[in-house]
């Protein structure tokens, strides 16, 4: 194995590698998932695609900005505490590099196929690998590294909301082709012609809804990825919320009310961890605690915490008094500076500029046996949108392009049209492949860098 000393050279440079390859996942998170939004009014040339894809990026911009840091964080507490914020302010540089290299790879392959691919399974993929060879690495079962619980919730939602896109598209398209008496909506698009304006307008504004939700979901997976890396950059400037209304004395009361919840409750083996850093954050005596110090306890508690809220053999008052403390103690280390959220929207954007053309014609010709048709593309994008939406404000991580891919298969078996089963196998099997794949190889890469 190798050894990373925080405060070498070595280390430094490849936290900035980390930084770079961050941004480059997010360019290629723009070729597949906000492809999907751009998608319909491109194929039905509804907009120019230097138009569409500029207005689609500053929509993700609107939404990363609006939509707040709860998924991004999400997903970060599928890391272990102390990988988080390792001993003697080890900048991780093992998890970053597992974590942005298997996701970048596994992304970029797909997409130069054309496949729709989820960058969300990736990330997540990865950064469930890098629990599991966290385990391995300290010799210890796998309880005391993956929050199981936390990882049932992320699957879950990754899981249903396909199943969702699928059904509803198709009940919104037969409500549709009900009402909407309208033939231009059911035509495949000739190529050059523009369609009807009023279609044309239906399809922008269709566009508009799935690009605002992908920026208030999706864009901010990138910045929990970010805050992961600049924190190991300058954990003394990031390590801790600059603007938190939590003092170090509310810390200290919170962590004493959950050391008998944590101590009675607590599932896993975090117990000792989180035991310990109650203790060390209830010390009124002695030097402060340095900020990646601080923020390490910190996590520990919130894993403690989040187990007990998790434990169906706590009471009712003491789960509610559990997700309360966590709550409060949360701003403290789980944040995102506005410069954050500009960059990831950024690399979103010019990602769709680049990389758009393979996946709009995969979502346009390859799912269907027929072509899309302005109605078909309408009402994936409708339902996509409203569940990528309310996932993100709930604090729930999907996949846009599971939604939309599966909005427009129901759309084609709605139609009638048949679905392309080349095609529709090859998705399928990217996406049973992806997770079991970037576990693999994110756990296997980490293991051999800790």
């Amino acid at each position: 194995m190798l050894h990373f000393d925080p405060s070498s050279a070595t280390s430094l440079v490849a936290l900035c590698l980390c930084f770079v390859l961050v941004c480059v996942f997010e360019f290629a998170n723009g070729f597949h998932d906000t492809a999907n939004a751009v998608a319909t009014v491109i194929y039905t040339n509804s907009l120019k695609p230097t138009v569409a894809v500029v207005w689609s990026g500053l929509m993700n911009l609107l939404g990363v900005i609006l939509g707040g840091i709860s998924v991004a964080y999400a997903l970060v507490e599928l890391l272990p505490p102390d990988v988080l914020s390792p001993p003697s302010g080890n900048p991780a540089v093992p998890m970053l590099v597992a974590l942005f290299g298997t996701a970048l790879a596994w992304n970029l392959m797909t997409w130069w196929f054309g496949i729709p691919n989820s960058s969300s399974h990736c990330v997540i993929g990865s950064l469930v690998g890098i629990a599991i060879g966290d385990s391995f690495v300290h010799a210890c079962e796998l309880g005391h590294s993956v929050d199981w619980s936390q990882i049932w919730k992320v699957l879950r939602a990754l899981a249903v909301s396909p199943l969702l896109g699928f059904v509803g598209a198709l009940l919104l398209y037969f409500l549709i082709k009900s009402l909407v008496k309208m033939p231009e909506m059911y035509r495949a698009p000739t190529p050059e012609q523009k369609p009807n304006p009023i279609v044309r307008a239906v399809l922008v504004l269709t566009c508009t809804l799935v690009s605002f939700s992908h920026g208030s979901n999706d864009g901010q997976k990138s910045i929990g990825l970010i805050m992961l890396t600049i924190i190991g950059i300058m954990p003394a400037a990031f390590a801790l919320n600059p603007a938190s209304p939590v003092s170090i004395e509310q810390i200290r009361q919170d962590a004493q009310q959950a050391l008998p919840l944590v101590t009675q409750y607590d599932r896993y083996s975090f117990k000792g961890d989180a035991v310990a850093s109650i203790s060390r954050l209830s010390q009124t005596e002695g030097p402060a605690e340095a900020p990646s110090e601080l923020r390490g306890d910190v996590y520990q508690v919130l894993s403690g915490l989040r187990s007990v809220a998790a434990n169906p053999a706590a009471s009712d008052a003491d789960r509610k008094l559990a997700s309360h403390l966590a709550s409060e103690l949360r701003p403290t280390v789980e944040y995102a500076p506005g410069w954050v959220r500009l960059l990831s929207a950024l690399c979103l954007g010019i990602g769709t500029m680049v990389g758009y053309k393979r996946i709009v014609r995969t979502l346009g010709e390859g799912i269907g046996t027929t072509h899309l048709t302005p109605a078909q593309g309408a009402a994936s994008e409708v339902v996509g949108a409203g569940l990528i939406m309310t996932a993100g404000y709930t604090g729930l991580p999907v996949s846009t392009t599971h939604i939309i891919t599966s909005g427009v298969a129901g759309t084609m078996v709605a139609a009638g049209s048949g679905i392309n089963k080349k095609m529709l196998t090859k998705i399928v099997m990217a996406w049973l492949l992806t997770l079991p794949v970037t576990v693999c190889v994110a756990a296997t890469v980490f293991y051999a860098l800790a």
